[in-house]
């Protein structure tokens, strides 16, 4: 099979460069400065035991592609700009039919709702739950973090099930240095995600100091209420990929780069929207439909937004900041007592 990766950015990257690395056949799909440089240099993938250089096709666009019935399309952007891409992507030529016949797409996205806006277009849908550490804070660079492999992938058809075709993209995930399981449910590790993802926010909006692990736990309490009332438990990363914890999982410094923050923290670096509204708004927008007050993620969602649409930057609000607006929420759900 081919990969043709769509998003090459932090997680997109690393996924090329280790199953490029590997011997797979890989596409690399990117825009501006990244792509260029990409295309001039290969990607330059850096880790805790050293770079991995990779030199694999490049493209901007399905034109830039001549699909071939074995691809296997995997979208690793953000998931606030899949849905113009899933569409263009599904257009795309193959043989006498289109990718959204007859290729598959694998969703290695955070939150809850990439995999439901793939099957508008895709007939055969992969829900991928991604757990890797990785930056992209420059064209052509990836850093990845993860020791002693560089990150753990749970995968399942969507909406639900396992065939003999998301057994072998896990076998070649595996076989390119990552931990790998298949699930019949791979939305409810998604959903253990997602309760992880609700501090990206807080580590983007908010300077550090007293209070935030506070913050941090509410986030995630709101998040795990929530996903009680709406009937869809999570299932936590230990239960979803025991493999990550069995092998002393973590991240490494890397030569030449330090991590700085998280996914949503590089986005407030870069300038770029942040996926805050699929994460931390994602549990909103359940409080809301199941009469759960969720003051604390709704504060975040709104800071972050602020930072996005003012050109803020990372960290630019405090724990008051945050504690303010989250009162504020409450009061105007009619929960009194508002957060802890």
């Amino acid at each position: 099979m081919r990969y043709v990766v769509i998003g090459a950015g932090a997680i997109g990257g690393t996924i090329g460069g280790r199953l490029g690395q590997h011997g797979h056949e890989v596409v690399l799909v990117a825009r501006g400065a990244h792509a260029d440089h990409l295309r001039e240099k290969g990607l330059r993938l850096l880790t805790p035991t050293g770079p991995v250089e990779l030199n694999a096709p490049v493209a901007s666009s399905p034109a830039d592609v001549a699909l071939t019935p074995d691809d296997v399309l995997v979208l690793a952007v953000k998931v606030q700009d899949a849905s113009g891409l899933l569409a263009d992507w599904a257009a795309a030529p193959v043989g006498g039919s289109t990718a959204g016949h007859v290729l598959p797409v694998v969703c290695a996205q955070n939150g809850v709702e990439g995999e439901r806006l793939a099957l508008r277009w895709f007939r055969r849908v992969v829900g991928a739950c991604v757990f890797l550490p990785a930056s992209h804070l420059e064209p052509g660079v990836v850093s990845s973090e993860g020791v002693p492999v560089s990150g753990g992938f749970v995968l399942g058809r969507y909406p639900h099930g396992r065939d003999e075709l998301v057994e072998e993209i896990a076998a070649d995930l595996a076989g390119a240095g990552f931990a790998t399981a298949v699930s019949d449910d791979v939305m409810a590790a998604k959903r253990g995600k997602l309760l992880e993802n609700t501090g990206n926010a807080l580590d983007a909006v908010c300077r550090p100091g007293e209070g935030v692990d506070a913050l941090r736990e509410e986030a995630r309490a709101e998040g795990e209420r929530v996903l009680r009332a709406a009937g869809t438990p999570p299932l936590d990363r230990a239960a979803a990929l025991p493999q990550l914890a069995a092998l002393g999982f973590r991240t490494a410094p890397v030569a030449g780069a330090e991590r700085l923050g998280s996914s949503s923290w590089q986005s407030l670096h870069r300038g770029g929207s942040v996926e805050t509204d699929w994460l931390n708004g994602e549990v909103v927008r359940l409080g809301r439909e199941h009469g759960v007050p969720t003051p604390v993620n709704e504060a975040l969602q709104v800071l972050a937004d602020a930072s996005v649409r003012e050109g803020l930057g990372p960290r630019a609000f405090g724990v008051g900041d945050v504690r303010a607006l989250a009162a504020a929420a409450a009061g105007a759900s009619g929960d009194p007592a508002g957060p802890a």
